[in-house]
């Protein structure tokens, strides 16, 4: 037996997607690192791809291109959200990056692309599941690239859910 979800995008668009019923995760949205939990959407991260601060045009030097996620609880798989803000009047794409890291310091990286999603649209990647014998201590996702100064200006949000 399947269930019926409708999702609707910032834009309006109606998608729909039959889910097996009993299958569905429990999922919770994580918290940004440095996040306080106020507001009206503390799990959602909003930002817009900078070059480096420091050195002009030069990796070196502190970005803004890195978001980690709490994880605060052990979960089965992890489902990321990124969704474009900016105008699709900019020249490049988003250089999109995700990682599991765990908490033995090692990391897997789960998303590797190149985007340019029209406003109000985006991406969902996952769900991803936790490797065998590891524990994810965070989730961290890097928009924007010093290789790709085109995607500078692009603003965006992004947020994480563990699911069980």
């Amino acid at each position: 037996m399947k269930s019926l979800a409708l999702l609707i995008s910032t834009t309006g668009t109606a998608l729909v997607t039959l889910l097996p019923t009993g299958a569905q995760a429990a999922c919770s949205f994580l918290m940004p690192l440095g996040g306080n939990g106020n507001g009206p959407a503390p799990y959602i991260v909003k930002k817009q791809v900078e070059r480096p601060k420091g050195l002009i045009g030069s990796a070196v030097g502190r970005t803004n291109w890195n978001t980690d996620f709490v994880v605060d609880r052990p979960y089965g798989q992890f489902k990321l959200f990124f969704t474009a803000d900016s105008t699709d009047e900019q020249p490049g794409t988003y250089p999109v990056e995700a990682f599991l890291k765990f908490t033995d310091g090692s990391n897997l990286k789960v998303v590797d692309q190149a985007m340019k999603p029209p406003t109000g649209t985006g991406a969902q990647f996952g769900p991803f599941s936790t490797p065998s014998g590891k524990s994810v201590a965070q989730v961290n996702f890097k928009v924007g690239a010093n290789k790709n100064v085109g995607a500078t200006g692009f603003s965006y949000r992004i947020s994480v859910q563990g699911c069980n």
